[in-house]
C-alpha cells in the first residue's frame, strides 16, 4: 500500500524554513546588539577623551557682556533652527611636553606649557561667516590678576608677554587676559596640543598647503621649497611652529603660516564627507578628542557635535583670517604691542 507523504515533506520543509528564519533572526539580533554596544562604547570612549575647565565658574560675572542673541521671527518653526547669536571662541595651541608623544613632537622634555598659538574665532549669528583673529604670542600686555585652582590669585603684571598668562594661570588666565585686552566675551574655550594637531591632520589624510618662499628652519626641522606640498601631521605641526626659517624670524611670520594651515584644514574637512564613512569619522573624532581641552560648555561629544553641525555650511572661502594690529614695543624691539586705534577698532567690530 502506497501512502501519500506530501504533508510530511511539506512539514519537514516548513520546519527547516522556520529554523533558518529563526537562526537568521538570532544572527541579526546579535549583530544589532553588538552594533549598539560598539556604538555605545565608541561614544563613551570619545566623550571620556575630552578634558574640561570650568571657565565660567572660575571667572564669575566680572566679564564683558555676552553677545546679543537674534530673536526668532514670529510664526516661524524649524526642526533645525539657525543658531540664535554670534559666538566667540578662544582657540589655543598648547606647547605642552606632557606625555611621550608631545615630548617627541615638541623636541624633548620641558616643564610647564605656553599658548604657542592663540586665535579668537568669531562666528556670525547664522554660522555662514567667520573671522579668525590671531594674537601674537610676543605681544606685551597688562596681565590681570587671575584666580588659581588653590583658591588664591596671581598678581597683575604690566608689560608681560601675552603667552605667559597660560603659563601662570592656565586656561582661566588665558581667557581672562584675552577678555581684558579685547573687551570681547569668550563664549567658549578650546585647546589642542602638539599630538592632537598632528593626529587630526593624519586622520584627515594630510593637508595641502602652498608656500611662496623656501622654508629652512633648524628649530622646527622643516625644509620646504616654495610651492604646493601635501603635508602629514608631523610636517604640518612643524609648519605651524616655524618662525626662524621665514621672513624676519619673528612670530608674525609664523602666524601667517598658521593661518594658511587653518584654511587648508577647513578645505580638507569640506572635501572629506566624514558622515558617509563612520570609520573615518571615528578616526578623526578620536584624534581630536584625545588631545582636547574645552570649557564645560563644550565638554561632551554631543555639544561638540552640535557646534560642528551648525558649521556644516561654512566654507573656507567664508573665513577671514587677520592678525591683531601690532607695532614693535618701545622697550624691546623683539616684542610687540597693540597698534592703536587699529587694534581697538578691530575688537569693537567683533563686539
Amino acid at each position: 500500500m502506497t501512502g501519500d507523504n506530501t504533508n510530511g515533506d511539506d512539514g519537514r520543509r516548513a520546519g527547516r524554513r522556520s529554523g533558518v528564519l529563526k537562526a537568521a533572526g538570532l544572527t541579526l539580533a546579535g549583530a544589532l546588539v553588538l552594533g549598539i554596544a560598539a556604538a555605545g562604547w565608541a561614544y563613551w570612549h570619545l566623550n571620556s577623551n575630552i578634558k574640561s575647565v570650568d571657565i565660567n565658574g572660575a571667572l564669575g560675572d566680572n566679564r564683558p557682556p555676552k553677545a546679543m542673541t537674534t530673536p526668532t521671527p514670529s510664526g516661524t518653526a524649524s526642526a533645525s533652527p539657525l543658531p540664535s547669536g554670534s559666538l566667540n571662541i578662544l582657540v589655543l595651541g598648547s606647547d605642552t611636553r606632557s606625555g611621550e608623544e608631545n615630548q617627541a613632537l615638541g623636541g624633548g622634555d620641558s616643564e610647564g606649557a605656553r599658548s604657542d598659538t592663540a586665535m579668537v574665532v568669531h562666528l556670525d549669528a547664522g554660522r555662514t561667516r567667520a573671522t579668525v583673529v590671531s594674537i601674537p604670542r610676543d605681544t606685551l600686555v597688562t596681565r590681570p590678576s587671575c584666580p588659581t585652582s588653590s583658591g588664591g590669585s596671581t598678581r597683575e603684571s604690566y608689560g608681560a608677554m601675552f603667552n605667559s598668562a597660560y603659563s601662570v594661570g592656565g586656561a582661566v588666565c588665558a581667557v581672562k587676559t584675552v577678555e581684558s585686552i579685547t573687551g570681547v566675551r569668550m563664549d567658549h574655550y578650546i585647546e589642542i596640543d602638539f599630538a592632537g594637531f598632528a593626529g587630526l591632520v593624519d586622520a584627515l589624510g594630510g593637508v595641502t598647503v602652498t608656500t611662496d618662499q623656501d622654508i629652512d628652519d633648524v628649530d622646527s626641522h622643516l625644509k620646504l621649497e616654495a610651492g604646493t606640498h601635501e603635508l602629514n601631521g608631523t610636517q604640518a605641526l612643524a609648519l605651524a611652529r616655524t618662525r626662524h626659517g621665514i621672513g624676519d624670524g619673528s612670530d608674525l611670520g609664523r602666524i601667517g603660516l598658521q593661518q594658511t594651515l587653518v584654511k587648508a584644514l577647513l578645505e580638507r574637512i569640506s572635501a572629506t564627507n566624514l558622515l558617509s564613512d563612520p570609520t573615518e569619522l571615528y578616526s578623526v573624532a578620536d584624534a581630536v578628542t584625545t588631545s582636547l581641552t574645552t570649557d564645560t560648555g563644550l565638554d561632551s561629544l554631543g555639544e561638540l557635535m552640535e557646534l560642528g553641525e551648525s558649521l556644516r555650511g561654512l566654507s573656507a572661502d567664508e573665513v577671514t583670517t587677520v592678525t591683531m594690529p601690532v607695532v614693535p614695543a618701545p622697550s624691546d624691539p623683539n616684542r610687540v604691542v597693540a597698534e592703536e586705534p587699529e587694534a581697538r577698532e578691530l575688537w569693537e567690530s567683533l563686539r
